[in-house]
């Protein structure tokens, strides 16, 4: 089994039990149907960081107020907002499955959201190479919704990046993203090397969330 296979499990409420061949099985099935299907998109622009005071990150013309996204930021210079999506294509498999296949609709949902961690881990990783030619460090992805950091702040996150015209990325007036299988997000650029930073379940407060590594 596979990283992004152990974390489709995750997704599914696996955690660390091991997940049963049948759904192991469909879990495969079901990401070779999304990379025949699904077409990756990514918008972002880099723009200057600063850390006012413990509690606010102003990047670019967006003024943040999240002390969990000022501490991830402490010490950057700059910032890079960016989208991504796995596209609509994505949203109609799910779709066409809700309708005829509810089992596999539902892991494909969780394939989805792996397959789109495992892009923006790729992407990252390449772009962490080019930013350390320029003397730069770069810090884990923090998207809008999580911790402190207003789910609101997508909306202007979308209209810097111009991501509807770019990558066909928008969000409904709750401030969901669409297509479903998307995600904006953050990350600091600093020139200080920061090893220790940890990300996502490992740093968030809630220990008894079903999909926790």
């Amino acid at each position: 089994m596979d990283s992004r296979e152990k974390e489709a499990g995750r997704y599914l409420g696996y955690g660390k039990h091991a997940i049963d061949e049948k759904t192991w099985s469909l879990v495969k099935n079901c990401f070779q149907e999304l990379d025949r299907t699904v077409k990756s998109r990514i918008v972002y622009r880099i723009f200057e960081l600063e850390t006012p005071d413990e509690g606010r990150v102003k990047i670019g013309g967006l003024n943040i107020t999240s002390r969990n996204l000022a501490k991830n930021m402490k010490g950057c210079e700059k910032g890079v907002i960016l989208g991504a999506t796995l596209g609509i294509e994505a949203d109609m498999l799910m779709r066409r499955y809700s309708l005829t296949d509810m089992s596999k609709a539902v892991v494909l949902q969780a394939c989805g959201a792996a397959m789109l961690e495992e892009f923006l881990d790729s992407w990252q990783k390449e772009y962490a190479e080019e930013a350390k030619k320029e003397g730069y460090y770069l810090r884990p992805r923090f998207s809008p919704g999580y911790g402190d950091f207003d789910i609101s702040c997508q909306e202007s996150i979308l209209r810097m990046l111009d991501s509807a015209k770019k990558i066909g990325l928008t969000m409904t007036d709750g401030y969901m993203l669409t297509p479903t299988k998307s995600v904006t997000a953050v990350i600091g650029m600093s020139r200080e090397h920061v090893p220790c930073h940890k990300k996502g379940c490992e740093e968030c407060a809630k220990t008894d969330c079903i999909y926790r590594r």
